[in-house]
């Protein structure tokens, strides 16, 4: 017969699985007082566990919300839990530590409450975390795990180089002027200016003296002269947005520009010669474009000399909770606020929603998100109502911390190259040995090659 685990057994068992979590754990009685502090509540607080117990809670954590706003004692009052409402503690040697806390009560074995207990997270860890993972996937002021943006990356130092005319191709939001900026700081005109204009809102007057300036006299109004962006971008680089929208009379001048390197500002009989490195960027086919006899041929193929293909954001959907993170810190530095991040239940819409506007769009869905949540974590309701309205959930495996999105990205690299290392390794740009302590480290189970 199988012996069973005595009482005191499976509390010894329990206390060393409190006390292996990164997560600080501490627990009350009735009159407040300490009754149990985990190593990591240790850690975080700077007191050991026999100093903690016996003393109120306020004065080992001393919060910001000790005094009348007791998370604790709201969730002994009402019976109902606090989640990762964020605050600050001072920690034994004085210094402010930023933590994020859940409660729950503390029953005994006939359900009555005798007690609660809170979990808190150390965020600047969390943040030290997070910026350790962010950093392994931003280039150029840009964020992406997917293989297709990574392979861009790659190329990027090149194409900069190379001083060429460069077209990007992509949907509206997907982040066509970063790539552009991208190419102009890594390139030999990185010390010049780099200046964009967006071709498609302009009439055609107008984006002609923007792009080209004028001379007095030129017209009524033109009581002095003005430069235009070609001028302006000199010895720099000039982005001309949404070029799939220029005229065709338009498309002439900008041909005579990118073949003969100089231009006439509007009233003048003088060419200036343009040193300007030209990057087109357009949500249009142009090769469509071309066979319906709407963009000039001879155009296309002078900007068409390098072509950055951006995929949409539903194509890059491993992207979705690391730009989701890094929006929800943005905000946090731009209202000096403290959310700590999105729920799992908002996690999963997110992951389910096909973002006609790109990442633009998923910006503007957490800056919504900021404005309606009160603190702690966002939550499905402080979403726009076409996010809240959605149900399904895509058949992707859904990542809800940075370990967690670690191991999905080696897993779905292993399966990619039939679970081999070697392969693999050279996938994720990591040596084979530093992927095996992965694999090690985060448990994963893979299959024998």
């Amino acid at each position: 017969m199988k012996h069973l685990p005595s009482k005191e057994d499976l509390c010894r068992k329990l206390l060393t699985v409190v006390d292996s979590i990164s997560d600080g754990v501490f627990a009350v009685d009735m009159d407040w007082k300490i009754t149990f502090l985990n190593k990591a509540a240790e850690r975080i607080t700077g007191f050991k566990a026999e100093e903690a117990i016996g003393r109120t809670c306020r004065e080992v954590f001393r919060t910001d919300i000790c005094e009348g706003n007791c998370a604790l004692k709201r969730t002994m009052a009402t019976e109902k839990p606090v989640i990762n409402q964020p605050v600050c503690i001072t920690n034994r040697k004085g210094k402010l530590i930023p933590i994020s806390i859940s409660t729950a009560l503390l029953r005994d074995q006939h359900g009555r409450i005798i007690g609660g207990v809170e979990t808190f997270r150390d965020l600047d860890l969390v943040r030290q975390v997070r910026r350790e993972f962010e950093a392994k996937y931003t280039y150029e002021n840009m964020i992406s795990r997917s293989r297709k943006m990574l392979d861009i990356f790659h190329l990027l130092p090149a194409i900069a180089q190379s001083g060429s005319t460069v077209l990007i191709e992509g949907e509206s939001g997907t982040g066509k002027e970063l790539i552009a900026r991208a190419i102009h700081s890594l390139s030999s005109r990185k010390r010049g200016p780099f200046i964009s204009i967006n071709c498609g809102a302009l009439p055609d007057t107008l984006l002609e003296s923007e792009l080209f300036g004028y001379v007095a006299g030129a017209f009524t109004d033109a009581r002095k002269d003005k430069k235009g962006r070609f001028a302006l971008a000199e010895k720099g680089t000039l982005l001309l947005d949404e070029i799939g929208d220029v005229s065709p009379a338009m498309q002439v001048k900008l041909l005579r520009v990118l073949q003969e390197k100089t231009f006439e500002p509007l009233g003048s009989t003088r060419s200036v010669v343009a040193d300007v490195r030209v990057v087109a960027a357009t949500n249009r086919l142009l090769d469509k474009l071309v066979s319906e006899g709407l963009f000039r041929k001879d155009l296309f193929y002078r900007i068409n000399v390098i072509r950055i293909p951006l995929p949409p954001l539903r194509e890059r959907r491993e992207d979705i909770p690391l730009l989701a993170d890094h929006f929800v810190q943005r905000f946090n530095r731009l209202r000096q606020t403290n959310i700590s991040g999105i729920s799992s239940r908002v996690l999963k819409l997110l992951m389910a929603y096909n973002y006609p506007g790109n990442i633009r769009e998923l910006e503007n869905i957490i800056e919504h998100a900021f404005v309606l949540s009160p603190g702690g974590v966002i939550k499905p309701e402080d979403l726009p109502e076409n996010l809240q309205a959605r149900g399904a959930i895509p058949a992707v495996e859904i990542a809800s911390n940075m370990k967690e999105m670690e191991s999905l990205f080696i897993m779905a690299a292993l399966k990619r190259h039939n679970w081999n290392r070697t392969e693999t390794a050279k996938d994720l740009a990591i040596n084979p040995s530093t992927l095996y302590r992965k694999i090690k480290k985060l448990g994963l189970k893979i299959p024998l090659e």
